[in-house]
């Protein structure tokens, strides 16, 4: 399924302060069958976007169209895509394959069919014989990969990441990313994937969003031409290298200009 963002704007209103523009006539279409990765300086409004995309928040202005390319089929915003969170939101009292299978409670699914497709697909992320664990019985990246059986168990074309590693140990990161590119070479999803983390992106995406600093437009979409199968030994490649640096400088130009804006501010405030 094809993503295609047209015009879209967020504006949070507080109450007792200015409104607060996040996204800014962002337009962008995002691929069908393709690994796209959202980066920027905090608080651009990638979180923001990719929660848009999945009908967790409306746009203030703009709209989002999801599309089969080769049928031309429709789809409803958030109707055909699943959210994968940094929190694992894992039901603490719940047994792994009840957490995994979960989705499919919620729509119906008897006990047997679920757990059925619950053991495969735990079976699939490497974890074969923890389905009677609890989550606190399992390590960080463990956790995580019960999570990421949650989100596939339900078949959605359309895989939304919110930073889902970022508060894994380095090693155990490293993991989770060729287990997520594994997995994307055997369903070739479209994945909208959020990061803060230049090298991740270079190695996960097929195409890196790059976005200013608040208000959140898009800077610069940067093809990522290395071939898959990928693995982390992609980092030490000259390519990889040049990738990095030239996607560095995009974020450095951003982050000083907001950290110079932001003390501007502070000086006007003050006098």
């Amino acid at each position: 399924m094809e993503v295609c963002v047209e015009a879209v704007s967020k504006i949070w209103n507080v109450a007792g302060a200015a409104p607060v523009t996040a996204l800014d006539t962002v337009h962008h279409g995002f691929p069908s069958g393709r690994f796209s990765c959202l980066l920027g300086p905090s608080g651009c409004g990638k979180s923001t976007l990719v929660q848009i995309v999945g009908g967790l928040e409306t746009p203030s202005t703009g709209k989002i169209s999801i599309f089969d390319p080769a049928t031309a089929h429709s789809a409803p915003v958030g109707a055909a895509s699943i959210m994968m969170w940094q929190g694992l939101n894992l039901f603490p009292w719940r047994s792994v394959i009840d957490n995994v299978a979960f989705g499919l409670e919620v729509a119906g699914i008897g006990r047997r069919e679920r757990h059925e497709r619950a053991r495969a697909m735990l079976a699939a992320v490497g974890l074969t014989g923890f389905d009677r664990h609890l989550p606190r019985q399992l390590s960080g990246g463990m956790r995580q990969r019960v999570a990421l059986a949650r989100a596939l168990i339900m078949e959605r074309p359309i895989l939304l990441m919110d930073e889902p590693f970022a508060a894994l140990d380095a090693q155990t990161k490293i993991v989770m990313q060729e287990e997520l590119l594994r997995i994307f070479d055997a369903t070739r999803k479209t994945v909208l994937f959020v990061t803060h983390a230049i090298d991740e992106a270079i190695l996960l995406g097929d195409e890196i969003v790059v976005m200013t600093a608040r208000p959140g437009r898009i800077k610069e979409v940067i093809p990522i031409d290395l071939q898959r199968p990928r693995s982390f030994d992609l980092v030490n490649t000259k390519e990889f290298g040049a990738l990095f640096q030239h996607v560095f400088h995009l974020i450095r130009e951003e982050v000083t200009r907001a950290m110079s804006e932001q003390a501007g501010q502070a000086s006007e405030q003050a006098a």
